[in-house]
């Protein structure tokens, strides 16, 4: 324990840039934890796609779309995410929705958005479209 003082107490700065990311990493496990919007691995997102027929919507960019995404996915303009529209979603309300993006963090807050707009199963896929491609799932161009 005298060590971790002597230590902090000659690098400040780098006792502090230590704190400042235990905090931060403490903030986004429990903040996660505690978020209405699950995450699913891409094992759980197949299993939802073809035993309950889940809606996979895609929100990245329309270039980064037509590289390549999940099968059946259909695209959310930027446009209608900014505004929260989600009238075209509307048939699905009842169907687990699971939202894509490509790194599987900027799909929270749509995720969140659709909670708050009356859907009841939303849930993200966990890291993404690259988690899918990286598990060698099947992409359409």
């Amino acid at each position: 324990m005298d060590q971790i003082i002597e230590f902090a107490s000659n690098n400040g700065v780098l006792a502090g840039i230590w704190v400042a990311l235990v905090i931060a990493i403490l903030y986004t496990f429990i903040a996660s934890s505690l978020s209405a919007v699950k995450e699913v691995g891409t094992h759980e997102a197949t299993l939802l796609m073809n035993k309950e027929d889940a809606y996979v919507l895609d929100i990245r960019p329309a270039a980064e779309f037509k590289k390549g995404h999940i099968l059946g996915a259909k695209q959310l303009k930027p446009e209608q995410i900014t505004k929260a529209e989600f009238t075209s979603l509307e048939k699905h309300k009842d169907k687990p929705i699971i939202v894509v993006c490509a790194m599987g963090m900027s799909a929270k807050k749509t995720a969140s958005a659709l909670l708050k707009d009356g859907f009841a199963n939303v849930s993200v896929l966990k890291g993404g479209m690259s988690s899918w491609q990286s598990a060698n799932l099947p992409v359409a161009k």
